[in-house]
């Protein structure tokens, strides 16, 4: 066997079988409210994938543009409640913003977040997770609506706000199975 064939056959043993893989993502933007789908499947078992997305408390492990996470005191209704704190720049126009609400849960199928607008910086943000187990790993679809209440620069903003949400969702995911396949190891 000659060299080349031996270093081919090293790397494909070496790389992984299984990576995350983005299956579609789609943002829109209307009327000030921007919009987001995507489908994705971590290779993960689905209670491990379940529980990075059901704590905020690893958000800011996989996202670049959140800086403080925590999961909060349930709320009077007994709903799971939650914080984070994000930093994004659209150019030179630079903020912090603060989401802070509550979520609904159903264990390894769905779960749905909603901001609070009197202590958010959005007048509502609206997220929905769903897992479903496929070829031993977990898709899932995520669709978010959310209407900010701060000033994005009209003629430049949603082109670079659609831009982001695309480009760190799409670095956010293998960091995210890195995590669920850590979970599964301990």
């Amino acid at each position: 066997m000659n060299w080349r064939c031996t270093l081919i056959l090293l790397v494909t043993i070496a790389a992984p079988l299984h990576a995350a893989e983005l299956r579609e993502i789609a943002v829109g933007h209307k009327k000030g409210v921007y919009t987001m789908k995507s489908v994705v499947w971590f290779d993960a078992p689905i209670d491990n994938t379940y529980a990075i997305f059901r704590s905020w408390d690893y958000s800011k492990d996989f996202s670049s543009a959140i800086v403080e996470a925590r999961d909060v005191e349930p709320d009077e209704q007994g709903r799971p409640q939650y914080y984070s704190r994000m930093k994004g720049c659209v150019l030179f126009f630079c903020r912090e913003f603060v989401r802070q609400g509550y979520a609904e849960v159903v264990p390894n199928e769905v779960l749905r977040a909603f901001a609070n607008p009197d202590v958010s910086d959005f007048e509502f943000v609206n997220e929905v997770w769903t897992f479903t187990e496929e070829d031993s790993g977990t898709i899932v679809v995520y669709e978010l609506a959310m209407d900010p209440k701060f000033w994005i620069p009209p003629a430049i903003g949603p082109y670079f706000i659609k831009r982001k949400l695309k480009q760190d969702g799409g670095q956010a995911i293998d960091r995210i199975e890195k995590i669920a396949q850590g979970l599964a190891d301990e």
